[in-house]
């Protein structure tokens, strides 16, 4: 006997076993349940009326306008003379602290110098003088083939800004 024949045996045999019990017991349970009485479905709750409000703005300060002391550092004119760009678009590598980052080589293409940078998870990025990276607004203003230097503006708490110097060096 061929494995052909003997599968196919096994087959019908698995097959002829699904059909042959009965489901008297099934269709009894079925009725029973239709003939029970629909239980009584609860009325929606009353939705309470909100009494209406009129925005009278008067000499109050519109909600929409900046607050002064972040439209004063935004324009970049403290008395402090340093303040980060607020409305600048942040870049993919200042979401990540700078000792999360670590620079792992440097590429000359066209007389121009970049640092290739890993952020946390392995992703490898090229990044030149001008760009942006860490959590305190440090930009990028020189690259050597040792390492990264960058100018980070950090708050002092007190809702002044100072400029402080920052690195990366190479890693082996």
């Amino acid at each position: 006997m061929s494995p052909r024949t003997v599968l196919l045996a096994v087959a019908a045999l698995a097959l002829s076993a699904c059909g042959g019990g009965s489901m008297s017991d099934l269709q009894a349970y079925v009725e029973q349940v239709k003939q029970r009485e629909a239980a009584p479905i609860e009325p929606l709750p009353e939705i309470p009326q909100i009494d209406t409000f009129v925005f009278e703005p008067r000499d109050r300060r519109d909600p929409f306008a900046l607050d002064a002391q972040i439209a004063e550092a935004a324009s970049g004119a403290t008395p402090g003379g340093v303040t980060p760009d607020l409305t600048r678009r942040k870049e993919e590598l200042e979401q990540y602290a700078l000792d999360a980052l670590r620079m792992v080589g440097t590429l000359e293409q066209e007389e121009a110098i970049w640092a290739l940078v890993t952020a946390p998870g392995g992703v490898l990025h090229r990044v030149q003088v001008g760009n942006y990276l860490g959590t305190n607004n440090g930009q990028i203003t020189r690259i050597t083939e040792t390492g990264i230097e960058l100018i980070e503006i950090i708050s002092d708490g007190t809702s002044q800004w100072r400029e402080r110097a920052a690195a990366i060096a190479l890693s082996q």
